[in-house]
């Protein structure tokens, strides 16, 4: 006999106890298999998808998008097949990768629906299916339904399984609206890859009717009202946006920092990083060098790559530099962190800064690749502007911000000419060190901008 168990908002890691549905990836009625991702959720750090540990038919959600939701608090239900013997229900164990799982089953076995007539042993119909007590009373939200359960369960039966190599693929069909039952996969055993759906999609293209204008997806954004008080748009303050602002206000309010800035030609710079990109190995970035001579001059000015204990009323000094990184993306400002900086080259720098900005720009940053960050580096040059006093992200001590690189009058070798040249500021927290730190430390980091050579003292 069919059950119904209760797949309930899992333990998210991070100290982190609730989460807003931002998208539901499945619908009542759907049949969904083992560590499916089932719906899209944003917490004050990140926004990743939750896969359900169960395989079934989907019989109710809890929850609009928009809703936040308690850890522990119900998320869906899903209609299986028999218990295992001893009577357990056994998932996959893998409840959020990346974010805590539950604890494993002692064997782990997929559950798949058990075949159900109209009427099953003991004469019970699909509408006597057992339910858990919330899903009966209809906690959390009422449930929705679209047909009697053991007629979706016996429909997923009959069909079996659709073989599909991975999740995205599955959500990549279901978006373009490809019906995986209908595709011959070209995969073993008949699996559906990535290709036979893109393949599918560009066929179903070729066939559609001309559309007036296409629509790019919208972008979930946090629900806005209208204030009964004043006029004006209400956004509330949630999510990775909250998380920002109340870390932004904690900043002004604990650390007294103070700015000091340069201008930087940075002509050198530039044309020794066009001569590494021709020699055809891997292209490396602007940022991947500025980077590595932040974490060169955190060497020789240390002070800088610390934090103060504010309850023993210490200073303290760290001995490794994880460069946190200023990102914008869609859904606002977010600071992704390259592990052990310092030891890592511009090859390796470049290709981390590309996963994690790529990363954050989808919304699949992990927690602990949004924290633990000991020096940051804000390259707002990419906004066009020049310089900026930009908020120390805390707990940390210091921030280098890099403004944009554009063709200005300069004095050269006693004659002026047009060079390449950039604003460089240091924000720092005046706790931890004095004017001559902080200035020694942003000269010396004019001056590898300007003689990339001066790098070689410490390679």
């Amino acid at each position: 006999m069919a059950q119904v168990l209760e797949f309930k908002l899992p333990d998210l890691g991070e100290g982190l106890t609730e989460a807003e549905i931002v998208r539901w990836l499945v619908q009542v009625g759907d049949v969904v298999a083992v560590d499916q991702p089932v719906v899209e959720v944003e917490t004050a750090k990140a926004m990743v998808e939750v896969p359900c540990p169960y395989g079934g038919v989907i019989t109710a959600r809890f929850g609009e998008e928009g809703t936040e939701l308690p850890v522990g608090a119900p998320l869906l239900t899903v209609a299986v097949g028999p218990p295992a013997p001893g009577g357990e229900s056994e998932g996959s164990g893998n409840v959020l990768v990346g974010y805590g799982t539950s604890e494993a089953p002692s064997r782990r076995r997929r559950v798949r629906p058990a075949p159900l007539g109209p009427h099953t042993a003991g004469g019970r119909t699909g509408a006597d299916l057992p339910r858990t007590a919330s899903a009966a009373t209809g906690a959390g939200a009422p449930a929705v339904s679209t047909g009697p359960a053991h007629v979706r369960v016996a429909a997923a039966q009959a069909e079996g399984p659709v073989p599909v190599i991975s999740p995205l693929v599955r959500r990549l069909a279901r978006e373009g609206g490809v019906d995986l039952r209908h595709l011959a996969g070209s995969g073993p055993d008949g699996l559906i890859l990535r290709a036979d759906v893109e393949h599918a999609l560009r066929a179903q293209a070729a066939h559609a009717p001309v559309a007036e204008a296409p629509t790019a997806p919208a972008v979930q954004a946090p629900a806005a009202r209208i204030s009964p008080v004043r006029n004006g748009i209400r956004t509330p303050l949630k999510g990775v946006r909250g998380a920002v602002a109340d870390k932004l206000s904690r900043s002004r309010r604990e650390i007294p920092d103070a700015t000091c800035w340069v201008d930087a030609d940075a002509t050198e710079l530039m044309r020794a990083r066009a001569a590494m990109n021709a020699a055809g190995a891997p292209k490396i970035s602007l940022l991947a060098l500025l980077a590595r001579i932040c974490t060169a001059a955190l060497a020789r000015y240390p002070e800088l790559n610390s934090y103060v204990d504010t309850d023993a009323r210490e200073v303290v000094q760290l001995d490794h530099v994880h460069l946190g990184f200023a990102a914008q993306t869609e859904r606002g400002l977010v600071v992704p962190v390259v592990r052990d900086a310092h030891a890592r080259d511009a090859e390796a720098l470049t290709a981390e800064f590309a996963r994690l900005t790529e990363a954050a720009r989808a919304g699949k940053l992990t927690p602990g690749e949004l924290t633990g960050g000991t020096f940051t580096l804000n390259n707002y040059g990419v906004f066009g502007v020049d310089g900026s006093t930009p908020i120390i992200n805390h707990p940390e001590a210091a921030m280098l911000g890099v403004g944009r690189i554009v063709p200005k009058p300069w004095v050269h070798e006693g004659e002026l000419a047009v060079r390449q040249v950039v604003q460089l500021s240091l924000t720092f927290d005046h706790r931890v060190c004095d004017g001559g730190t902080a200035g020694g430390f942003l000269r010396y980091v004019a001056d590898c901008v300007e003689q990339p050579a001066v790098l070689l003292r410490t390679l």
